[in-house]
């Protein structure tokens, strides 16, 4: 699996919505340093949460173009 890169689409793990990597670091004291900073929408409510990097995975990319 490649890396996880700010602006990636990604999911928990554990699944749960499409969230994007808005931002990679250090949020201690809570997290690692190996953390992602993650947005997503619940209707049009903007959701914001830290995660461990290693909680995560790239979201499969849907299907677009059907004509």
């Amino acid at each position: 699996m490649s890396e996880i890169k700010v602006g990636d689409v990604v999911k928990l793990k554990s699944g749960g919505p499409d969230m994007t990597v808005k931002d990679l670091g250090d949020y201690s004291p809570m997290h690692s340093e190996n953390s992602a900073k993650c947005v997503w929408f619940d209707g049009k409510k903007l959701n914001e949460e830290v995660f461990e990097v290693d909680t995560l995975k790239h979201a499969p990319k849907g299907f677009v173009g059907a004509i």
